[in-house]
């Protein structure tokens, strides 16, 4: 049996960076992931903000950035449409497109530059609670099977996390709040823009909506998630084909590459911890409820989980009360914003194309200074007297 302090299930960003501070802050660490390449295949649109960076405490690299991004493009169901870039508006959201097979495997590098030992194409079978409280995790690598001891479990294992359903968390994302996201990265793409992301909203996307990423050239991740229980018969495949399929700018567009996967969207989990285990990035359902972004949120809460984790081995309490400031310092971190995006996106959802219409064209009078999540949802507010009803205390 292998013995560790450490043992970081999921090696994507949220993992690779659990795994890095961990080590970072003096802990004996194992990091493993199932894939044989660390960050493929992708499961994201792949943008960014700029924050993530200072957040990771790592300068942004020209390698694993493929565009950066200078503003937003909101495309009403009936081609009204609201631009809005840095040399207008302040963007404290601008950031990059990434490459995310680079950036991963780059957030590994430095977990294991940092003391980590890393494990490839090895997959987490179960895991069984010990009377000293540590865990011991079954492995299988190219059909070897052996066993991890922890004092410390962190679940990083994605969306319906298994760590999380055996060790019997509650951290359980209900079918409304898990959307269903595809996307094509294609050539031969025609941007009015190569800096600028487009969304387009309405019931080309039930629950979500469609967008265009480019990454420089005329390379472009063209993708959509939509909530299965708002979509009817139709799958998110055929959503898609029918969004490029009339979308101007893809009118001579190729793939070269399919991505699927789901995205939770109902805010953080009840259980995001307990004796000897943490949960952090998709598995604790770090990511905005609005956006269905969860890389700067995910890296967040990797950071802070392997922070805590080195801490707790140093005091030698791995116990529940000592890793409750892992959750407590989530919550102060985004618990609030979660909470204001998630009924955002509830009202959103009450919306039809008509309502975005209207909202689409009441925007392009409003002259924005600065541009956020926040900022859209309180000039929203200001169109639509619904939503001052709904938003009002959240927002303003």
């Amino acid at each position: 049996m292998i013995k560790t302090d450490v043992l970081v299930i999921g090696a994507g960003p949220a993992g690779s960076t659990a795994a890095r501070f961990a080590a970072k802050g003096g802990a004996k660490v194992i990091l493993m992931d199932k894939k044989s390449e660390i960050g493929s295949p992708k499961r994201c649109a792949e943008g960014v903000s700029k924050r993530t960076f200072d957040i990771l405490e790592l300068e942004a690299d020209p390698h694993w950035i493929t565009q950066e991004i200078e503003g937003v493009r909101l495309i009403a169901p009936d081609g009204t449409d609201v631009m809005i870039t840095s040399d207008v508006v302040e963007l404290p959201e601008a950031g990059y497109i990434l490459e995310r097979k680079v950036f991963d495997k780059h957030l590994a590098m430095e977990a294991g530059r940092e003391g980590a030992e890393i494990k490839i194409k090895t997959q987490a079978k179960g895991l069984k609670k010990e009377e000293d409280g540590s865990y011991t995790v079954t492995c299988e690598c190219m059909g070897e099977v052996y066993d991890i001891n922890a004092k410390i479990l962190i679940g990083a294992d994605g969306p319906e996390s298994h760590v999380a359903k055996w060790a019997g968390l509650k951290a359980i994302t209900k079918p409304k709040h898990m959307e269903s996201g595809i996307q094509f990265e294609m050539c031969n793409a025609k941007m009015e823009r190569n800096d600028v992301l487009e969304f387009y909203f309405g019931s080309v996307a039930p629950g979500g909506y469609f967008w265009l990423f480019p990454k420089g050239d005329d390379i472009v991740n063209a993708g959509l998630a939509i909530i299965p229980e708002m979509a009817g018969d139709k799958s998110a495949y055929e959503y898609l084909v029918d969004a490029v399929n009339n979308c101007y700018a893809l009118k001579d567009a190729q793939p070269v590459e399919l991505n699927v996967g789901g995205d939770p969207v109902g805010g953080l989990v009840k259980e995001m911890y307990n004796d000897n285990i943490m949960l952090c990035g998709d598995a604790a359902s770090q990511v905005n409820p609005l956006t269905g972004g969860g890389i700067t949120s995910g890296i967040t809460g990797g950071k802070l989980a392997g922070q805590i984790a080195a801490e707790a081995i140093a005091a030698g309490d791995c116990s529940k009360e000592f890793l409750k400031k892992y959750a407590e310092l989530v919550d102060e971190a985004m618990g609030h914003d979660m909470d204001k995006y998630s009924k955002a996106c509830d009202y959103l959802w009450t919306l039809d194309d008509d309502d975005l219409n209207s909202i689409a064209h009441a925007f392009r009078g409003i002259e924005f200074t600065t541009l956020g999540t926040t900022e859209l949802v309180k000039a929203l507010i200001k169109v639509q007297p619904k939503a001052a009803l709904k938003l009002r205390k959240l927002f303003l």
